[in-house]
């Protein structure tokens, strides 16, 4: 173990009590404004995957420029997510996240206009919103919830975040079919959760200060630490496989001989799955700091998923059933990680900055490097071989990210 990325959970009188103070309980309206924002972190992402046909025949795009629009939101987390440290002792962590949540409105307005520059523009924005919202809300939860808490809140905002993208995934191409202005309209009907999150998070903007200098200097974004590269390369190697299992699952079980609905039932499936799976996991862990065998052990289950895949693509609900029990895992852990293995909400922040812009870059190469293994060998055995790789490759930075030690933050 390093000691220049990592020390073991300081006591509580070594904890500055103007950084790390925390209320005793959770109170059922910060829980539900908290939701609220959850509830905006996937929605209008996760239906543009059903709505791709109707929108390349619609606007004319090639299938490259329909990736590209795929790929967009991911690499906009990447380039956006270090900023909003930075930002946020600037502004405060309240009124920077109502900003946020007033720009993810206009972009999503913006996107379903009749222009495809709107399109690409509206899709910017509302992923640079929703980048700041990734980042945001761990160091707020880690402000707000006693630390016994945090892995139970995180859980349940997960768990909404997961529904609302299961449910956008359903219902935008149907939405399609009978609401005026075909795709266009369908594109924007989550705008109703980000008024809804903004009208509530309004008055939580008194009494949020911006922090002083000092602390500013103090948590710089930690990329000598070893145990935030770990936790930031686990956040990219879990989302990598929720990604790439959203864009070519469907195509991976066409290809072996499932018809169209089939294929977007089992994707629904996996999706149920890990929903279940994440939410039942503090149940389990409750009290365990160290979540180093359980993020080795989600990560397998993921990597069995693609196994069977590979070998037996006729168990196609055993298959599904495995990434989801193990994704849900390993998404529960990622987030969670980034409050857990800080100290205060501005180096969770900071970490969180790291390991989603990091996460977000190895994400994006995903969907797209399987593309290209798939058209080079006109086959899916070589990317679900890489695939499985890269499962191990997770289990062994979430072993590391899941020791109970906390990120160094030092000047350099």
């Amino acid at each position: 173990m390093s000691t220049r990325s990592s020390i073991s959970r300081p006591p509580a009188a070594a904890t500055s009590p103007t950084i790390d103070r925390t209320p005793p309980a959770v109170s059922i309206g910060l829980v539900f404004a908290i939701c609220l924002v959850a509830a905006n972190l996937r929605t209008s992402l996760t239906g543009v995957g059903t709505l791709l046909p109707a929108i390349e025949h619609g606007s004319g795009l090639t299938a490259t420029w329909g990736g590209l629009l795929s790929t967009l939101p991911l690499l906009t987390f990447a380039a956006t997510s270090p900023l909003v440290a930075r930002a946020s002792h600037r502004f405060g962590s309240a009124r920077l996240l109502v900003a946020a949540l007033g720009a993810l409105t206009v972009g999503t307005v913006v996107r379903s206009l009749p222009s495809v520059t709107c399109l690409f523009a509206g899709t910017v924005i509302l992923s640079a919103a929703i980048a700041f919202g990734n980042v945001l809300l761990p160091a707020l939860i880690r402000r707000s919830v006693p630390a016994h808490r945090i892995q139970g809140v995180s859980a349940l905002y997960i768990t909404v975040m997961g529904v609302t993208a299961a449910v956008s995934s359903g219902i935008s191409a149907p939405l399609s079919h009978t609401l005026p202005g075909s795709w266009h309209t369908a594109l924007a009907w989550g705008v109703a959760f980000g008024v809804a999150a903004f009208l509530v998070w309004l008055p939580r903007m008194r009494g949020d200060k911006p922090q002083t200098g000092e602390v500013v200097t103090r948590t710089p974004v930690p990329w000598r630490s070893r145990l935030a590269w770990q936790v930031a390369m686990f956040m990219g190697l879990q989302s990598l496989a929720f990604y790439t299992a959203v864009a070519w699952l469907p195509s991976i079980l066409i290809h072996h001989g499932a018809g169209s609905t089939t294929a977007g039932w089992m994707l629904f499936h996996y999706q149920v799955v890990s929903l279940a799976s994440g939410s039942l996991l503090p149940l389990f862990t409750r009290g365990r700091h160290d979540q180093r065998w359980t993020a080795a052990g989600g990560s397998a289950v993921v990597a069995a998923g693609f196994v069977v895949l590979l070998t037996a693509p006729g168990l196609s609900v055993v298959a599904c059933t495995l990434l989801g029990l193990g994704g849900g895992v390993c998404l529960v852990l990622a987030l969670t990680f980034q409050s857990q293995r800080a100290g205060s909400a501005g180096e969770v922040a900071a970490l969180a900055g790291m390991a989603q812009s990091i996460g977000y870059l190895v994400a994006a190469s995903g969907p797209l490097l399987l593309g290209i293994l798939h058209d080079a060998t006109n086959s899916w055995t070589l990317p679900l071989v890489v695939l499985v790789v890269l499962c191990v490759a997770m289990a062994a930075a979430g072993y590391g990210a899941g020791r109970d030690r906390q990120v160094r933050y030092s000047a350099p």
